[in-house]
């Protein structure tokens, strides 16, 4: 008999979901947080500031806006390809290497939840 594994336990399954939910929930957190950055919520405090620090401050402001919009776009590519890997989960077909068939390392997987590439596949990038 082969002892080659094809897929994941379901135990093993319930396991990578848990890591993943609680992924999601501190992705959408910060999520959340770097929209109100970039969304001007709240007042920064510089209603009364001197004209000639006011404009110098405007442009850093606008900076780190720019900052904040490309993070929070790379934050919700996070939490789509976490949530994909929901996906697999319930299909059983997580856990699985979509270029060599094989099964990726579980060290792998509760550190990059929502790999979809072994290191072997990856490495031939």
């Amino acid at each position: 008999m082969s002892d080659v594994k094809l897929r994941y336990s379901d135990v093993d399954l319930q396991e990578f979901k848990g890591i993943i939910e609680k992924k999601i929930t501190r992705a959408e957190a910060d999520l959340a947080l770097l929209q109100s950055s970039y969304r001007n919520d709240s007042s920064n405090g510089t209603d009364d500031t001197s004209h000639s620090f006011k404009s110098f401050d405007e442009g850093s402001e606008v900076m780190n806006k720019e900052a904040n919009v490309q993070l929070a776009i790379r934050q919700e590519k996070f939490i789509r390809d976490l949530k994909n890997a929901l996906i697999r989960i319930e299909n059983k077909t997580y856990g699985i290497c979509r270029v060599t068939r094989k099964l990726i390392q579980k060290e792998r997987l509760k550190l990059v939840p929502h790999a979809t590439l072994s290191i072997e596949a990856k490495r031939k990038q």
